[in-house]
C-alpha cells in the first residue's frame, strides 16, 4: 500500500482536537492502530509502541442521543468514515483522495459538524 498520509502526524491532528471534543460533550475513544507486518488477522492495537509499520488508525468519537462516527484512516489515502447521527440518519461518508495529515484534519473537522453539529464555538 502506498504511504500518502503519514499516521502518525494524523494521530498528532486528532490529539490536539480531543480536548476540545471533550469539553463540547462528545466521548472520544481511544485511538486503534493495524500494523501492515501482522499476521491475519491482523489485531487493532491500541498501543502505538506495539505497531511496526502501521497501515490504518481509526477513532470513534460518540455524543448525545447516541450519536457516533466512526473513522478509520488508511496510509493510502483514503478512510472509511460511518455516522449515525442519533436520530434518524446514518451511512457512509466520501473520504478518498486525502492528501495529507492536515487535509485529513480538515475533513475530520466537516464530519464532527456533519454528525454532531456545531460545536458552540468550543476551542
Amino acid at each position: 500500500m502506498d504511504r500518502v498520509v503519514d499516521l502518525d502526524e494524523a494521530a498528532a491532528v486528532l490529539m490536539e482536537r480531543v480536548a476540545r471534543w471533550r469539553s463540547a460533550g462528545l466521548a472520544v475513544g481511544e485511538m486503534t492502530w493495524r500494523d501492515w507486518e501482522a499476521e491475519w488477522p491482523q489485531p487493532l492495537e491500541t498501543d502505538r509502541a506495539r505497531v511496526h509499520d502501521p497501515d490504518s488508525l481509526g477513532l470513534v468519537i460518540s455524543g448525545s442521543a447516541e450519536a457516533e462516527l466512526s473513522v478509520v484512516l488508511f496510509r493510502g489515502g483514503w478512510a472509511d468514515v460511518d455516522f449515525f447521527d442519533g436520530l434518524d440518519d446514518a451511512g457512509s461518508l466520501p473520504a478518498c483522495d486525502i492528501e495529507s495529515a492536515a487535509d485529513f484534519a480538515a475533513r475530520m473537522d466537516q464530519w464532527i459538524v456533519r454528525v454532531f453539529g456545531d460545536l458552540g464555538g468550543v476551542r
